[in-house]
Order: structure tokens, then C-alpha cells, then sequence
């Protein structure tokens, strides 16, 4: 009689490296999931930290381009992880107002976009203007619209528009 102690062995070994190669390949993506906060927690949160939100159409729909929605937005652009709009207002010391988040009509939302939850508009004001121009890096104008970049020291990126900062939570 043969023993099968050898071959179970083996399949548990080959079970344990398969285990292993699906976590170095799984366990990462699951590392670099957003946490997303729903409209209503991510409103609560800014309105705690004092910021307005301002939509030209004084709504929260997503689908809608004329309103302004958090829905989806990941936390790290309201409170955690790289700082987010709360904490740069706390930094600051400045008004800030959120014209933009997660709606539609932001471009195409693919990569870090708004829709994806990486992204919030803020309105103009010198102080925000003075806070992001001295306290961040310059780190050249954006290609497509040529808007100027700043990057804070934890990497997110501050791009000013026309009319607004669109900023880049990592």
C-alpha cells in the first residue's frame, strides 16, 4: 500500500502558493479601493467643516450637469487618506465653496476624474489664490487647457481654471 501522505502534502503546498499569487494580485487592488461616502454623508462632513456647496441649477442630481453631487466621491477628497476639502480649510483658514463633484459633464470619467470620486471644484477668492500659490509647488501648467498646477507635499494637485480650482484628491 502506498502512502498518500506525500501527495497531500504536495496539493496543500501547491494550495498555499496558489493562495499567495491570488492575494499579491487581489489583496492589492482591495489595498487601493476608495472608501466612497454617499451624497448625503459626504454633505453632512463639508457642512460640519463649514464649506458650502453652490450648484447653478440648486440641486444634487448626478445625472445632472447644472447640479452639484458628492455621490461617490471617494473620503480621501472630503476628509481622510491625502487630506481632502476639509482639511485644506481647516489649513488654510479660508472660505471655500464646492462648485463641483461628482456629476456628469466633467469630461469623459475615466482615471482620476470627478466622476470617479478624485475630484472637487472650489470657487475663486484671494485667500484660497494666496494659500495654494505659496504653501504648494508649481509644478507647470496642465496640457489640454493650459491651466497652472500646484501640488501639495501629499501630491495633490490644485489646477487653476478660468472660473475656479479643480482639485485632484489622490
Amino acid at each position: 500500500m502506498v502512502s498518500s501522505a506525500p501527495v497531500r502534502l504536495q496539493l496543500t503546498m501547491k494550495m498555499k502558493t496558489l493562495l499567495i499569487l491570488v492575494c499579491l494580485v487581489g489583496c492589492a487592488s482591495l489595498a487601493s479601493a476608495q472608501v466612497k461616502y454617499s451624497h448625503d454623508v459626504a454633505v453632512a462632513k463639508v457642512q460640519a467643516a463649514g464649506i458650502p456647496i453652490w450648484s447653478s441649477g440648486g440641486c444634487s442630481d448626478r445625472y445632472n450637469p447644472s447640479c452639484t453631487s458628492l455621490e461617490q466621491v471617494n473620503a480621501n477628497s472630503i476628509d481622510s487618506g491625502s487630506g481632502g476639502i476639509t482639511v485644506f480649510k481647516s489649513a488654510s483658514g479660508c472660505p471655500v465653496t464646492i462648485t463641483g463633484g461628482t456629476e456628469t459633464g466633467h469630461g469623459n470619467g475615466a482615471g482620476f476624474s470627478h466622476w470617479n470620486g478624485y475630484k472637487i471644484d472650489i470657487s475663486l477668492n484671494s485667500c484660497v489664490d494666496n494659500w495654494i500659490y505659496s504653501a504648494y509647488t508649481f509644478i507647470g501648467n496642465r496640457p489640454g487647457d493650459n491651466a497652472p498646477q500646484y501640488q501639495s507635499a501629499a501630491g495633490n494637485i490644485y489646477a487653476r481654471e478660468i472660473d475656479h480650482w479643480d482639485i485632484t484628491y489622490y
